[in-house]
């Protein structure tokens, strides 16, 4: 295990941080108790049953393909899909109906990120009530301590093939122009809004030639808001294998001009596509070559972030327990509290109850990304999650270990 002392990193001893009910580092995330108190056993036995489905490759094909056809025949299956996959990935239909959950989960310090996950045609009526949602939720947030951040997609305010467009540095029509003239104040309002609530604002980050549009856009806003501390957050994808160069690029600028950096940091979600599109254009694959390489990439960001904190802040969206431990042990072996506000861990809604709620259990910040909307609409993001645990054997081998745990240790 690693200790931060200065800039330079040496051996501790991590079981001595730990809460005198956990007797061994290897015991924390295996507590079931904790990570499943708020699942009642008929919420456990659906977990149970839909971690296996996922499991089958071919079965998660079919399903996907099903409810597919079925929703786009308008056949009677939202009530299906709301009992089963909706509940137990995302938390409503609305802000409103997302209470009770994220109610339950602030009773175990457990804290939550509403996640308008709605993915809507690119015109710009949809841009707009995308915005608009976006500041709607800012306001709510700002009522609710169990709210820290508020959270957008780039593509939710402009186009996909716009913002490559921006990357390549290709010229822009004049329709163009002001089309991207729409985007930023999109995102100026929105910045200024948290910034004039204090609340903080993720933003997510999507495919790797149309990244740099929104990094660049992220990075002004960033020196115009987070000057004193950090309001605004990007995101850094470390699959791809250039991205602590990038931050210690923007670390140098940060510096020089004086403001502070916020980045979530996720290993990434499109590998197969950038792989893909790398082979057919001919050009080097962005993404690190294994996953070990992922894995030492992850960790090698969050060292540095954690040896530059003065001048940043981190929030940690992994489900890999070997990097929640690595984070964990270095809050442990500093002079800052569990609890600083530059330092949070994320896990998605649905998985990896067992970091989130024995980590808050602990006394770190935890946030837990709530997705919500029109059960229709938010259909894509519950098929990716299907998906991504499919490709990830090792995760969903895990979640059903858990769960098979609790169901022994209640007797059902």
């Amino acid at each position: 295990m690693l200790q931060i002392t200065g800039k330079y990193l040496k051996k501790i001893n991590p079981s001595k941080y730990l809460c005198p009910k956990i007797k061994n580092m290897n015991d924390l995330f295996n507590n079931t108790e904790i990570a499943f108190s708020l699942k009642s056993d008929s919420q456990l036995e659906r977990a149970y049953f839909l971690f296996r489905l996922i499991k089958s490759e071919p079965l998660v094909k079919i399903g996907t393909a099903a409810t597919k056809f079925a929703l786009k025949s308008s056949l009677p299956v939202e009530g299906l899909i709301r009992s089963t996959v909706f509940d137990h990935f995302c938390g409503g239909v609305n802000e409103a109906d997302c209470m009770p959950i994220i109610e339950k989960m602030h009773s175990k310090q457990v804290y939550s990120v509403l996640d308008y996950s709605v993915e809507g045609k690119e015109v710009e009526k949809q841009f707009d009530l995308v915005m608009d949602k976006t500041l709607s939720l800012i306001n709510f947030v700002k009522e609710k301590d169990a709210l820290p951040f508020a959270v957008f997609k780039p593509t939710g305010f402009g186009r996909f093939e716009l913002y490559q467009k921006v990357t390549e540095n290709k010229d822009l029509t004049a329709a163009e122009k002001d089309e991207w003239d729409r985007v930023l104040a999109r995102y100026e309002k929105v910045a200024k809004a948290c910034f004039e609530r204090d609340v903080c604002l993720l933003v997510d980050a999507e495919e790797s030639w149309m990244q740099k549009a929104a990094d660049d856009v992220l990075e002004s806003l960033m020196e115009k808001y987070n000057k004193e501390k950090v309001i605004v957050f990007s995101t850094l994808q470390l699959y791809r294998h250039d991205r602590l160069d990038y931050l210690k690029s923007l670390h140098q600028r940060s510096k020089a001009k004086g403001f502070k950096i916020g980045m979530k940091l996720v290993r990434g979600a499109y590998m197969e596509k950038e792989r893909e599109r790398a082979a057919k254009l001919k050009y080097p694959d962005p993404i690190c070559a294994t996953k070990l390489a992922t894995d030492d990439n992850f960790n090698a960001v969050l060292k540095y972030m954690f040896q530059n904190l003065e001048d940043m802040a981190i929030f940690c969206g992994t489900h890999n327990e070997e990097s929640s431990y690595l984070f964990m042990n270095m809050i442990n072996a500093s002079n800052y509290a569990k609890s600083d506000p530059r330092l949070w861990f994320g896990q998605l809604y649905g998985m990896s109850d067992n970091i989130s709620f024995n980590l808050a259990d602990q006394g770190y910040n935890v946030a837990k990304y709530l997705p919500f909307g029109p059960v229709k609409d938010v259909m894509p993001y519950l098929i990716r999650r299907a998906e991504e645990n499919t490709s990830v054997a090792g995760q969903t081998t895990r979640e059903l270990d858990l769960i098979s745990r609790e169901k022994k240790r209640r007797k059902i």
